[in-house]
């Protein structure tokens, strides 16, 4: 293990029924592949040394001496490579006959037995095994630095399979081999089993199951190769690619499981409870540290707040909108008030608060007119934007007010004796705030809440003028990432039937993020461009998903963010804008800890009160020193 990921592998190669050369030949040939790709533990299907459709011949002492025979031999192959290799075997020992795994490791061969014996429609196991010991003691190895474990074919289909008491006891990494037939429907359910299963157990699973060699009289098999980890599918192979030697390989993330065991209590709990607590403690990071080598293997979402598959997004946006809707109802029901007041900018985040408020207030079955969206031109306002915020608040119908802050502002630099010639952030800061005393004093006339429009990220980086826009009375977007609204305000767009207010939020989404809070050009363009000061968002939601989500060291961040974004920032790019997260989210948080409320939509929130604590004036000095290195 590097860098806290496992390189693992379940394969299925070509196999005979009762052909034990044959197959041993194929299990080797497959593994060559393996070991030669850096695989270090790879797991073969059940009885794959002899077939599992032997039937009644599996007392016959001749398939099981060559059976024995055949496991010697790997056993001693098996010195000359790296790899654990796990194949499925039957063994004859004391008097009866039983289903096992066999984990050979530089010539050693450790036996597990198998639990539960179907014997039911086309499964006459209990004919030919006798099932392992109830009072065996659970088995758990280690491989290459993380704790493993083996459950064969039907214990993961039991209602309380061994792998939950396996992984309570530690074992990070459960291995099933199976030979499993295909029948409609079934396919489906298994990898939801085997999602659902590395989701309770907070674990990775391999699951490696027999092809077609194993067809015979009624029963048709398919190979299936399946990774999952933590309720995620990493890959799968091509069942229907069946006269192939299938596998897959994964870099399983070890590091991440390891933290979210600590971080979910009740995992821990459950185990004392059960009495499967772990055999002995494992450190939290993953083995040595090496910049060079790359997770290969496994694939890292550049945008982990945003789903890759479109069906998971369409539903994604539509959770989304329903938790900030249902947030935003609750609080007009607690103050008594169907009023809204919301600052629209013609940007991003102001949209995505606009858009929300005007469907809750709907939604309750009160008129858009109830929401009054307040635009407030300043020194940086753009035509574009303003052009924009118009016509949004048009097409939706709300109460519009517009109301420039340039001569209030410009008195206010008089009254402190401020150079309005001097840009800097009293400059700035000063037009943030009048704005809120806008909103602030607009919804005192009306009888309405101030709607917050301030993201996670902006919240993340400190990006809000403290006492400023950083206040309100809900802050319907503190749990939505910039990357996130971005493509909220997108599917807005493609949700709406209305092509003006669609075209609308498309150039929204188009213009550059900027607060505007320093003149335009001679065009007329934006010349503040928030990423060109504070770093591209996209990075810093990636840094922050990795920080809070998983708490990985900031030295392995850059090492998953090389990965994901290779091709899009060069490496010192990349490490620039995370000195500067780090930098900027340990010397913000003082702003963090006073924000308003807001609905939280994701596993990762700045919320004082919800999921982070943090004191305002902790040093960021050990996590910029990791990345010295």
């Amino acid at each position: 293990m590097t860098n806290g990921y496992l390189r693992v592998a379940a394969a299925s190669p070509l196999h005979k029924i009762c052909n034990t050369a044959y197959n041993m030949a194929k299990i080797k040939e497959v593994a060559e592949v393996l070991n030669a790709r850096g695989v270090e533990l790879a797991v073969f299907p059940e009885l794959s040394v002899t077939g599992y459709s032997c039937g009644d011949l599996l007392h016959n002492f001749t398939l099981l001496d060559a059976a024995r025979k055949a496991l010697d031999e790997l056993a001693e192959w098996s010195r000359g490579v790296d790899m654990d290799i796990v194949v499925g075997v039957p063994i004859a020992e004391s008097g009866a006959v039983y289903n096992c795994a066999a984990l050979i490791r530089k010539g050693d061969v450790a036996i597990v037995k198998k639990t539960y014996l179907p014997a039911y429609n086309e499964f006459y196991e209990k004919r030919w095994f006798q099932s392992a010991s109830p009072d065996a003691e659970p088995a758990v190895f280690e491989s290459h630095g993380a704790r493993i474990a083996i459950e064969i074919c039907e214990d993961l289909w039991a209602p309380i399979p061994p792998s939950s008491h396996l992984a309570m006891r530690g074992a990070e990494v459960i291995l099933n081999l199976s030979a499993s037939n295909d029948l409609i429907g079934k396919h489906r359910y298994l990898v939801d089993l085997i999602r659902q299963q590395s989701a309770r157990c907070l674990c990775g699973y391999v699951y490696a199951s027999a092809g077609w060699g194993e067809s015979t009289t009624d029963t048709v098999f398919l190979p299936k190769t399946i990774i999952a980890e933590s309720g995620a599918l990493l890959v799968e192979n091509d069942r229907y690619d069946y006269a192939t030697d299938n596998f897959v390989i994964a870099d399983l993330d070890i590091e991440a499981l390891r933290r979210d065991r600590i971080h979910n209590t009740t995992f821990a709990d459950c185990a004392r409870r059960s009495g499967d607590e772990p055999l002995s403690a494992m450190p939290m990071t993953g083995g040595e540290f090496d910049p060079d080598v790359l997770p290969e293997y496994r694939t890292i979402n550049p945008t982990p707040f945003i789903p890759g598959n479109a069906d998971d997004m369409e539903a994604r946006c539509r959770e989304i909108t329903a938790i900030q809707e249902c947030g935003l109802a609750t609080r007009l029901d607690t103050v008594g008030s169907n009023r809204i007041v919301v600052g629209v900018s013609g940007g991003l985040d102001s949209t995505l608060a606009l858009l929300v408020a005007v469907r809750t207030v709907k939604r309750r079955g009160d008129d858009p007119a109830m929401v009054t969206a307040v635009t407030m031109p300043g020194f940086g306002t753009t035509g574009r934007t303003y052009a924009n915020a118009m016509a949004m608040m048009k097409a939706l119908g709300v109460t519009i007010r517009e109301i420039s802050i340039v001569k209030a502002v410009e008195q206010h630099f008089a009254d402190i004796g401020h150079d309005a010639a001097n840009h800097d952030v009293t400059y700035e800061n000063s037009q943030a705030r009048e704005r809120t005393q806008i909103l602030m004093d607009v919804a005192n006339q009306e009888g309405a809440i101030v709607l917050g429009t301030g993201d996670l990220s902006e919240l993340a980086l400190g990006w809000a003028t403290y006492n400023g826009d950083q206040m309100s009375m809900y802050g319907i977007n503190a749990g939505v990432p910039k990357t996130l609204v971005k493509y909220l305000v997108e599917w807005y767009a493609m949700d709406t039937d209305d092509v003006a207010l669609a075209a609308v939020l498309n150039d929204i989404v188009a213009t550059p993020i900027s607060p505007e809070l320093i003149p335009a050009d001679e065009q007329g363009n934006i010349t503040q461009k928030t990423e060109d000061l504070v770093g591209p968002y996209e990075l810093h939601d990636f840094f922050l998903y990795y920080m809070l989500r998983y708490g990985f060291e900031p030295r392995r961040v850059y090492l998953m963010a090389r990965k994901a974004f290779a091709g899009l920032y060069e490496d010192d790019v990349i490490l620039k804008w995370m000195k500067v997260f780090y930098k900027r989210f340990f010397q913000q948080q003082f702003k963090r800890s006073c924000m308003p409320d807001g609905p939280k939509v994701g596993s990762v929130s700045l919320s004082p009160r919800g999921d982070w604590r943090m004191p305002s004036d902790a040093s960021a000095k050990l996590w910029l020193s990791d990345l010295e290195y």
